[in-house]
């Protein structure tokens, strides 16, 4: 039996680097410097072959987009907070230091499928740039602007250990992650001003949440962005969201121009791109400028 094939563990030894626009780049094999060249998904002629590199590739993002999210001072911390379970069985997300003791505070959600924390879309990662694929432009202009970070990975629900497939406790779902994330983190701290920025299933996390937990939503989370998020109204316990949130979608139209969207739904606007997974990347200035005018119109009221 033909032996399955073995990838590198890290983007160097797979011939890629990212250069200082943030764009991945082949390495030229004689000097051991980045090219031109791009990501090349054909390298063989067995289509199988070159799925399962491209997977094993994204495999050394997730840790490559970790390693960023480090840099920017945010630390890896586990989920659940306290479980008697062993550390490969616990998920984890990233917080900045003062995300806990900070009133004002940002959370980010990715959508579904293979991302992690730190990413809104691995196929841009490699094939656009860090800047489009990647959270880190939102991390840093929420710390400009004074947010506690916090990021999700509400996509890591499983490990195989021994061959054995396990849910994690506490993570066995996105909903499950966001709910343990709030309840072992988030409710504790100091956070009164809570913004939220979801794309895509991220925001149908962020909806169920909100209807399951209304008061606690109300109290604390001041705004919310989506981006294109395909989340489906429920009947009820959801008018205050409505109230406070806002869906940059994928479209034609200029940024910010009004989108047609069902009645009972939050306002939705153009992203200023007709790409699901450029949105947020599209949107980022005009998400910001919703975040903190709602921002100060609530301390203004409070006041």
């Amino acid at each position: 039996m033909a032996q399955p094939p073995t990838f590198p563990r890290n983007l160097k030894d797979f011939g890629y680097v990212f250069d200082e626009g943030g764009k991945l780049r082949k390495l030229d094999s004689k000097t051991n410097l980045p090219t031109n060249e791009g990501f090349d998904f054909n390298v063989s002629e067995d289509a199988q072959y070159n799925q399962k590199r491209y997977e094993a590739l994204g495999e050394v993002i997730n840790q490559y987009v970790y390693e960023l999210l480090e840099n920017e001072g945010l630390k890896r911390i586990p989920l659940p907070r306290n479980s008697n379970a062993p550390e490969e069985l616990r998920s984890f997300i990233f917080a900045c230091d003062k995300a806990f003791t900070n009133e004002k505070v940002l959370i980010l959600i990715h959508g579904s499928g293979v991302v992690r924390a730190g990413q809104w879309a691995r196929r841009l990662i490699i094939n656009d740039s860090l800047n489009s694929g990647t959270q880190i432009p939102y991390i840093r202009k929420a710390k400009e602007l004074g947010y506690g970070i916090i990021v999700l990975n509400t996509n890591d629900n499983r490990r195989t250990i021994d061959g054995v497939t396990k849910e994690i406790p506490g993570s066995e779902n996105p909903h499950s992650h966001m709910q343990t994330t709030w309840t072992d983190y988030i409710q504790p701290s100091k956070a009164k001003n809570i913004a939220i920025v979801a794309h895509s299933y991220g925001g149908v996390c962020t909806v169920e949440f909100a209807v399951e937990n209304y008061d606690e939503f109300k109290k604390r989370v001041f705004a919310v962005g989506f981006t294109d998020s395909v989340h489906k109204m429920p009947e009820k316990g959801c008018d205050y969201l409505v109230q406070v949130a806002r869906n940059w979608v994928s479209s034609d139209k200029p940024l910010d121009s009004s989108v047609d969207c069902a009645s009972d739904d939050v306002p939705c606007v153009s992203a200023g791109h007709p790409v699901h997974e450029m949105t947020s990347s599209s949107c980022i200035d005009s998400l910001f400028k919703f975040l903190e005018d709602r921002y100060h119109s609530r301390i203004k009221s409070r006041a």
